[in-house]
């Protein structure tokens, strides 16, 4: 299997500095700061980096979940929110809250449910995380 990568550079101290975020293959690059990552500002985060990161591997775990089952999806869109909170410890990622929407013809939704919480159990970026933060899933089938 191939490593992945990205990168981060920072320049400055903590609250006045900025940085830029990129992936290894150019696919995102942003922006970020501490404005971005602990109040409102414009650019984008660690957090919402593994967020992203999160909602892509939940969502294609699903959907393999969900073939292998016998069903074809539509669609599945799902959207991580990862809260981030001050301990005793420091800043930690708590939770992650999963919310996913799924176009699945021919599926009763209690098959639904089953397959994925499979999903959030067995995806590498949920059994990374879930050593350390609760993770949440609240699953629709449209």
């Amino acid at each position: 299997m191939p490593i992945r990568t990205a990168s981060a550079r920072w320049q400055g101290n903590l609250t006045e500095g900025s940085g830029r975020i990129r992936t290894g293959k150019g696919g995102y690059e942003g922006n970020y700061s501490f404005k971005s990552r602990f109040e409102e500002g414009e650019g984008t985060n660690p957090e919402e980096l593994i967020g992203a990161a999160h909602a892509g591997c939940f969502s294609m775990a699903f959907s393999k979940g969900l073939a292998d089952a016998g069903f074809t999806p539509d669609s599945v869109e799902t959207t991580a929110k990862v809260h981030l909170d001050k301990t005793d410890a420091g800043f930690t990622i708590t939770r992650i809250d999963l919310e996913t929407v799924g176009q699945v013809p021919g599926i009763d939704e209690a098959e639904f449910l089953k397959i994925a919480e499979g999903a959030k159990a067995n995806c590498p970026i949920s059994r990374l995380l879930s050593p350390g933060a609760e993770i949440t899933l609240n699953a629709q089938l449209a």
